[in-house]
């Protein structure tokens, strides 16, 4: 019997690594356009996070709840890399999400506009990489 590949799963913060997992079976991630989920043998994909709960169930340990901020999700073969500016991690996921709208959702004005250029630079960016990946 064939032995199913696993992902490895790293979530980084700007000036750290907030978790590093393997054996990591599935991960529900949010983007703006809504919820998505990831298996092993997905293609390699790249997205954008928008701020909300990310899921991943491991071998060991049972399903994970994170909150996240925005950030990209790069898959590539069984290893999945998420960068956020801002992480949690919890077991209730109703304090999870009060932590997501209070830290990441609720943000003053000068923060929307530079998270909005970002936003801009970054899918820009995917979307040069993946038309020079085409060519």
């Amino acid at each position: 019997m064939l032995q199913q590949k696993l992902i490895n799963l790293k979530v980084l913060l700007p000036f750290r690594l907030f978790i590093e997992k393997s054996g990591v079976s599935r991960i529900v991630a949010e983007s703006r356009e809504g919820s998505f989920g990831l298996l092993p043998h997905r293609r390699d994909c790249v997205a954008a996070l928008a701020p909300g709960i990310l899921v991943f169930e491991a071998e060991t340990g049972g399903e994970v709840f994170l909150a996240v901020d925005e950030g990209v999700l790069v898959k590539t073969g069984p290893d999945v890399l998420v960068s956020v500016r801002n992480a949690a991690a919890g077991t209730d996921l109703g304090q999870l999400r009060e932590a997501v709208e209070r830290d990441f959702l609720n943000l003053d004005k000068h923060d929307q506009d530079v998270r909005s250029v970002l936003a801009k630079l970054e899918s820009g960016f995917i979307r040069r990489f993946a038309s020079f990946k085409h060519e």
